[in-house]
């Protein structure tokens, strides 16, 4: 028997607490038959981030994320998906691939992750070389971004870390404030934009920017969603999130 509402496919999703954008992005995509069901993982709204304390702060998201994957676990999910992007880059590929295991082995299921799905979000494009990475985290993150990105066989030209100061700022910056940063972060030299930072609302600016800097741009709620969803044989094209979710 299948779920009544999920009978194509129930998703696991953590999230930091502080997190206010990933949900709604994530149900905004939902093609029928699939649902999410959201975990909280416990995470202590800091006001006073800062480019030497970005990192601890994000490892204690991190730690806490095993938590949340053991109560979502309590739905039977059949696919997990993970709304909190800066502990999958860090320490690059060798990172991200240690955070992906330590997931799978405690759930038996199979994670989306952020870092990952970025890049094969790139890689459908195809041509991509070339990148500018914006964040709403510190130099000190995008550091990291840029290092993952590398290791996929990236070149970050350019990189912009708007330095929110507590995790709920990063949901309070508007896509008028974005629109002149993904200008400033574009150029001849770049094949595509990607930005990272769950709690950061862009999935209908990044759709709205591809018309307009005619390449690539990638919001990594798009592409983690995106990637869950192929990854389970679900293959329906949604309007209005830019061509990867149209076309891909």
């Amino acid at each position: 028997m299948r779920d009544v509402l999920g009978w194509r496919k129930k998703f696991g999703v953590m999230g930091p607490s502080t997190n206010t954008v990933v949900q709604p992005d994530f149900d905004m995509m939902r093609p029928p038959g699939v649902t999410s069901h959201y975990s909280r993982i416990f995470t202590p709204n800091a006001h006073a981030v800062s480019n030497e304390t970005f990192r601890a702060g994000a490892e204690l998201i991190g730690a806490n994320t095993l938590d949340a994957v053991r109560s979502v676990m309590t739905c039977e999910p059949d696919y997990l998906v993970m709304g909190m992007s800066a502990v999958t880059f860090f320490d690059g590929v060798k990172g991200a691939d240690a955070f992906v295991k330590s997931v799978e082995e405690v759930s038996g299921l199979k994670v989306s992750v952020g870092s990952h799905s970025c890049h094969a979000a790139l890689q459908a494009y195809g041509g991509v070389k070339r990148i500018s990475v914006l964040s709403p985290y510190w130099p000190s993150m995008n550091a990291e971004v840029i290092r993952y990105f590398g290791d996929m066989g990236y070149t970050t030209v350019r990189d912009r870390a708007l330095q929110c100061p507590r995790w709920t700022a990063i949901a309070e910056v508007t896509p008028a404030e974005l629109v002149p940063v993904l200008r400033e972060l574009d150029g001849d030299d770049v094949d595509a934009i990607v930005q990272v930072g769950t709690n950061l609302s862009m999935v209908r600016l990044a759709a709205a920017a591809e018309m307009w800097l005619g390449k690539p741009v990638i919001a990594i709620n798009t592409a983690t969603w995106w990637h869950a969803l192929r990854a389970n044989g679900i293959t329906d094209r949604l309007d209005g999130f830019g061509r990867l979710m149209a076309e891909f």
